[in-house]
């Protein structure tokens, strides 16, 4: 019988390898529903034809909820980004076609994203005009139905030892534009301090995808306000400035 081996450990949550499996284990009092809908989304994203961790059991025991899943041996492109910067660019445009994949399937079960940003800013601590300015932005903007990751992100790119990406985290998935996923990515290397990246990263995106900087750009203060409510105190000051920004070009 294997040992479970602690391999990270987040706010709320741990992760164990025990074997083949990653066991996520949450504290005690974490969300039930939180929980119970990151499975549900993952356990949806695993009809696609992604690579990603399957779940084989959600289940509780001493009070303490758990999901099991694939263990993804490998190294994450954020770490690889890291030790061999002269790669950066090849990383780079391996990132943005991962993402590119992913925001091309259709997942129809998973909340629309604006919904959940509606939410989000309501609950926001922002005056009531920001809020209400923030509202009908949102509401204007053109409603698809793409898969967003919710969190895209070097760290949630698994190189396993053949070369093969898999993508890891569900727990923000949703159905929604896929401007506002890369938006957020952009902001996610921001609160990183990595701006130069951040820039290339948008820039090269918008190439390949042929879409207008500035389309991308108009979801920057939503999605900056959407984060706030799950802001780390350090991030507080840097989102709101971003949310301040009206009509950024």
């Amino acid at each position: 019988m294997s040992e479970k081996i602690l391999v990270a450990e987040m706010l709320g949550k741990k992760l164990y390898r025990d074997g083949d499996l990653a066991i996520k284990e949450f504290e005690e009092g974490y969300s039930k529903a939180d929980i119970l809908n990151e499975a549900l989304n993952q356990a949806r994203v695993e009809e696609t034809d992604l690579n990603i961790p399957k779940i084989h059991a959600v289940q509780v025991a001493d009070g303490k909820w758990s999901i099991s899943m694939d263990y993804i041996e490998g190294v994450t492109l954020n770490k690889l980004m890291h030790e061999h910067p002269e790669k950066e660019d090849e990383y780079l445009n391996m990132f943005v076609d991962l993402q590119r994949t992913v925001l091309s399937k259709r997942v129809p079960m998973l909340n629309k994203l604006k919904d959940k940003m509606q939410g989000s800013i309501s609950m926001a601590n922002l005056d009531a005009t920001t809020r209400y300015d923030l509202h009908m932005r949102l509401d204007a903007l053109p409603k698809h139905l793409n898969l967003c990751h919710g969190d895209f992100h070097p760290c949630n790119i698994i190189i396993a030892a053949d070369g093969t990406p898999y993508i890891i985290d569900w727990s923000h998935a949703t159905q929604g534009n896929s401007s506002a996923d890369v938006a957020r990515t952009y902001l996610s290397f921001y609160l990183d301090g990595k701006e130069v990246l951040a820039e290339k990263y948008l820039d090269l995106y918008c190439k390949k995808s042929d879409t207008a900087k500035q389309y991308v750009q108009k979801w920057i203060p939503i999605v900056a306000a959407s984060r706030l409510t799950k802001a780390k105190k350090e991030e507080d000051q840097f989102l709101r400035r971003w949310i301040g920004v009206v009509d950024y070009q």
